[in-house]
């Protein structure tokens, strides 16, 4: 094919999947249809893809991303004008502003959440990941693990206060 770029590095392509669910929360968050954030997420991407060889590495991937997916929303918003409720552009400027500083604490919550984690003993941090990463039911850990299930219910417990403590810990303002 002519005219075709460099492929985009493996680091941009880790970046571009790593994002994708912060990309589809700010573009659902803007447009508030599925189906149309599904679309606009498909052509973001498209423009993430063609544009990757402009992204410098060691930069804010996010925003940078947040960015062209504004401007793709406002594409697809021209596009609509034809129906008969669309919002003007400075009242979708000021919900994706507000999306962006969402997604970022959203980022920042999930980074100290990954640390509180990281802080607690090694039992603990099994029994969330088997019971939040894998989805195992109560019941299949205890079995697992040799222990009732009521143990296995408290441990968790025991787990999750420690992480809400340790994150109030971090951010007391902010409380859970």
């Amino acid at each position: 094919m002519p005219g075709k770029g460099p492929e985009p590095s493996f680091e941009f392509v880790q970046l571009l999947t790593s994002h994708q669910s912060r990309l589809y929360a700010y573009v659902l968050s803007l447009l508030g249809d599925r189906t149309q954030a599904e679309d606009v997420m498909q052509e973001t991407n498209a423009v993430l893809w063609r544009k990757a060889h402009d992204f410098k590495l060691g930069t804010n991937f996010g925003a940078w991303m947040l960015k062209i997916a504004y401007f793709q929303v406002m594409a697809h918003r021209r596009r609509l004008t034809r129906d008969r409720l669309v919002f003007d552009d400075d009242f979708l400027r000021d919900m994706a502003e507000d999306a962006e500083q969402q997604s970022e604490w959203q980022v920042e919550k999930q980074r100290r959440l990954g640390d509180c984690i990281g802080k607690l003993t090694q039992r603990y941090q099994e029994l969330i990941r088997r019971r939040y990463t894998e989805g195992a039911t109560l019941k299949s850990i205890a079995a697992q693990c040799g222990q009732s299930e009521n143990s296995t219910k408290q441990a968790l417990y025991r787990a999750r206060a420690a992480l809400i403590e340790c994150v109030k810990v971090q951010r007391p303002e902010e409380a859970v």
